[in-house]
């Protein structure tokens, strides 16, 4: 997820606000964004937000924290369009101001001249954004590539990133991603190609997922379809979202006709397509629910291809091993990036980097958008273009570019937030920090009744949740005992006193019980008279 700050003469300019998603550690979590608590204690210094580009991780979470901000935002068309959807999803599509720049637009935002710069990626209008100021220009990348035949959009305007480098770019912010990665990405122009090849000897249905925002992708598999004499089918709301937002903003103008789910069911086999959602496993995404047999009108069997035309992001590959798992295990042949050519990444190889070196030529190189290791690999790599000054840095740190020498000066408030069904809280928020314990551990629950003067009135009620037993234990049974015995019948005392005996003498006989230490709560009944 993304959310920068550039501040300058008292005033601050955001350049992206996205989302990540929730994984084991977070569990009922599926969105986490940024902590926006430092730039909304000045969010009257908060000149605007510029979006790069519409991927979740950039965009994602502006319907969720723009009522913070209160800032104006700064979009191409595409961008905006799908923006603007998710605005309207909680309201705020009328109060959000939204302004739509052209591509290669420039807008000035109190100190800062911004000036979008194509590029590409796996998404339409991707852009690097120049910042002008009095202490020099900043090119922020955001995320990129360089496709020689990106199919949908230009391709990068080498031509301006040359004239910024002569011109003096003070810093890059650039994108780490494959930095590990030698050569370069590779053309969606290609992967058109490979797709049809692979596609039109099949049999059966065919179901090829890939990224919803990748409407080159989604070009190239109805081109593929068409070639196999199939017809296209969506499937997936996000799916649908994004080819709308294309179509308003003039791109896939000559998709073909697309069928609904249930008018697909009265075709030949060999006569449709289906392009799903989910391809990193997710379990409300379309692939993972054909695979599980609970889609209302799709069902993949014995003959059948399911292609994954995407990447397999670090952490997804359980979710989507359980997907290709259950689709092989119906007879449905999979068909991963794994040997085969069908998915190009959005993201520079080192030799794309060295080029962008090239051009911009800049005195400072600040690595982002990648985990630890890429950003030192990252910095390393441009020292040895002969870049200056590479700094690596952490979320929260406060890095000067200028005037003088680039230094990290201090470290503000940063730290990510939880949407928790429709409430944002800090990831670290007692509520999911004891229902991450209760996944792992389980939980009891102690109920005590009291008489009159505090003494148990009648034996200890628990009961248990998440703990394993064995046939010949009663778990419940066996700690309620323990509990009885270190709270013996006549003994009296004050209501929190006897309940933290009780939580202790449950957790410890449940410990020598299971092996584990659970979440233990007590409730305490007292009876009149």
């Amino acid at each position: 997820m993304n959310l920068n700050l550039y501040g300058h003469a008292g005033k601050w300019l955001m350049i992206d606000l996205g989302v990540t998603f929730g994984d084991e550690r977070l569990p009922g979590i599926d969105l986490v964004m940024p902590d926006p608590t430092f730039i909304e204690d000045r969010r009257e210094d908060l000149v605007g937000l510029v979006l790069t580009h519409a991927h979740e991780d950039h965009i994602g979470a502006v319907p969720y924290l723009w009522d913070r901000l209160q800032c104006p935002i700064y979009a191409t068309p595409f961008t905006a369009a799908l923006v603007r959807r998710k605005l309207k999803e909680v309201g705020l599509e009328r109060e959000a101001k939204l302004h739509i720049l052209p591509m290669n637009g420039k807008v000035e935002l109190g100190p800062f001249g911004c000036e979008l710069v194509t590029l590409t990626h796996s998404i339409p209008e991707p852009n690097a954004v120049a910042v002008t100021t009095a202490l020099g220009t900043v090119l922020h990348t955001g995320d990129w590539k360089l496709d020689p035949e990106p199919l949908i959009g230009d391709t990068a305007d080498a031509r301006r990133l040359e004239e910024l480098g002569t011109s003096g770019v003070l810093a890059m912010i650039c994108d780490s991603t494959n930095v590990f990665s030698p050569g370069t990405s590779g053309s969606e122009a290609a992967v058109r190609e490979s797709l049809i090849e692979m596609i039109r000897p099949l049999t059966g249905r065919v179901s090829v997922t890939t990224f919803a925002s990748n409407v080159a992708r989604i070009a190239s598999i109805a081109v593929a379809a068409a070639a196999a004499d199939r017809h296209l089918v969506l499937v997936g709301r996000s799916m649908h979202r994004v080819v709308e937002a294309a179509k308003e903003t003039g791109y896939l103008t000559d998709l073909p006709p697309v069928l609904d789910e249930d008018e697909a069911g009265y075709l030949p086999k060999d006569k449709v397509l289906y392009l799903c959602t989910g391809s990193q496993g997710e379990p409300r995404g379309a692939m993972a629910r054909i695979a599980r047999g609970e889609h209302r009108h799709i069902a993949l069997g014995k003959g059948d291809t399911a292609i994954f035309s995407s990447k397999i992001i670090p952490g997804n590959e359980i979710a989507l091993g359980e997907v290709h798992n259950l689709l092989a295990v119906s007879g449905v042949e999979v068909i991963t990036e794994k040997g085969n050519f069908i998915h190009v990444s959005g993201h520079p190889n080192r030799d794309e980097l060295a080029e962008m070196y090239g051009w911009v030529r800049p005195n400072i190189a600040v690595p982002v958008h990648g985990e630890a290791r890429h950003l030192v690999e990252h910095a390393a790599f441009a020292r040895s273009l002969q870049v200056r000054h590479a700094p690596v840095i952490k979320n929260g740190d406060v890095l000067r570019l200028a005037p003088g020498e680039p230094d990290i000066i201090g470290e503000v408030e940063s730290g990510r937030l939880a949407l928790d069904g429709e409430v944002l809280v800090p990831v670290d928020d007692p509520a999911i920090t004891a229902r991450r314990k209760i996944a792992f551990a389980g939980h009891l629950v102690v109920t005590l009744v009291l008489d009159g003067r505090g003494r148990l009135a009648a034996d200890p009620d628990v009961v248990v949740a998440g703990l394993a037993e064995d046939d010949e234990t009663d778990l419940a049974e066996e700690i309620a005992d323990a509990v009885a015995t270190a709270l013996p019948r006549g003994k009296t005392g004050d209501a929190d006193t006897l309940a933290e005996a009780a939580r202790m003498a449950a957790r410890r006989a449940a410990n020598r019980l299971t092996g584990r230490k659970p979440v233990t709560d007590v409730q305490v009944i007292r009876l009149r008279g």
